[in-house]
């Protein structure tokens, strides 16, 4: 049986397929390589080493597409999805929204159409996202965030989130109303940073980034000339919004403890999860601690608001601490060192090789 990881060539799903091999998992991954590139899967490979055997294919596919889905449910015996393929910036989501419910939203339904046929898939870890539970300071008590927190997303790209949350839901409560024992997890994690130590494996977003730290990468390296902060007047220390910044490993390592708690608890329809570190870091906290660790200040200009952010999105992970035996072991500085090594080394990303000075060694 094999785990089929939607995006898997993307940023987190990269490090969570190397995640994967690394526990013995065997591998299928499908990505459209819209923002993503298949020279991230090879770096995978070779940092699993002697696990490599496990990466059992890869299909350029998009999750819309009903018959290609179809083909690879038949072609391999999959048992479980980590799905991450998605449209996944905030900003973008309010200029583009039909795009982001087109992507994220139909292509989750002929995802779990096509497993649904196979019928030999059963459980599904789902990449939710922190912006669903919306402005959490709007009701007391509810900073940092419990996953109990009152949905209410102001983004269109958390309302995509929130509504595959539900059709999630309603899938598995179906399917195992019709004696087919389906679960899933829901992963809600907050602010994704850093990239693997060796420096060979990080966050090549096409064109224009769109996070914080990428940006402030691509500001380093000379090919941003300064990184816009939306608004210096939100009600925090420095006025600039405040969010759990998590490294992409721990987030990675997530999960994998994800997958095996629903393998082990099989007779557990679903589940939610907070994953972050439970601290909060201003924007200016992350400006700082990146340019200290590239050794100068980086360039930076105040703007407006941006439509959809919140102030405080903080999470409070005590219950993936407590139940998937799980917690954060990288720091932020963990993050920002790491995140230098990749930009500094790749500055054009997976488009060019890496510099043999790096000499990485397999894992395994």
């Amino acid at each position: 049986m094999a785990v089929l990881v939607t995006g898997g060539a993307g940023y987190i799903g990269s490090f969570t397929v190397l995640q994967l091999l690394l526990a013995d998992y065997q591998v299928v991954v499908i990505d459209n390589l819209y923002n993503s590139s298949v020279e991230a899967l090879e770096r995978v490979k070779f940092l699993a080493g002697s696990k490599a055997k496990n990466f059992l294919a890869f299909y350029e596919n998009d999750i819309r597409d009903k018959q290609g889905l179809e083909k690879i449910f038949a072609e391999q015996t999959i048992d479980s999805i980590i799905h991450f393929a998605a449209l996944k910036a905030v900003g973008e989501s309010s200029v583009i929204p039909l795009d982001y419910y087109s992507v994220n939203v139909n292509g989750t339904i002929e995802l779990l159409q096509a497993a649904k046929k196979s019928d030999t898939c059963r459980s599904i870890v789902f990449s939710s996202s922190a912006t669903v539970y919306g402005d959490a300071t709007r009701i007391p008590g509810m900073i940092p965030i419990p996953e109990n927190c009152p949905l209410d997303p102001t983004n269109p790209y958390g309302r995509t989130k929130f509504f595959i949350e539900q059709i999630i839901a309603d899938h598995v409560n179906a399917e195992r109303n019709a004696g087919k024992p389906w679960n899933a997890a829901i992963l809600r994690y907050f602010n994704p940073v850093g990239a693997h130590p060796s420096g060979i494996l990080g966050e090549d977003p096409q064109g224009v980034p769109l996070n914080l730290l990428p940006i402030l990468g691509n500001v380093a390296v000379g090919k941003i000339e300064k990184l816009s902060v939306f608004g210096n007047d939100y009600p925090s220390k420095d006025g600039t919004p405040i969010r759990d910044y998590i490294h992409v490993i721990d987030l990675a390592k997530g999960h994998i403890a994800a997958v095996n708690y629903m393998k082990e608890h099989s007779d557990t329809p679903i589940k939610y999860w907070n994953l972050g570190t439970g601290k909060g870091s201003t924007v200016f906290d992350i400006i700082h601690a990146f340019s200290k660790t590239v050794g100068r200040d980086l360039p930076y200009e105040i703007k407006g608001r941006r439509a959809g952010d919140v102030l405080d999105l903080t999470a409070d992970p005590s219950l993936a601490n407590k139940e998937l035996n799980w917690k954060t072991e990288l720091t932020l500085q963990d993050a920002c060192e790491d995140l230098w090594r990749w930009v500094s080394n790749n500055p054009d990303g997976y488009r060019k090789p890496y510099p043999a000075s790096l000499n990485p060694q397999p894992l395994a």
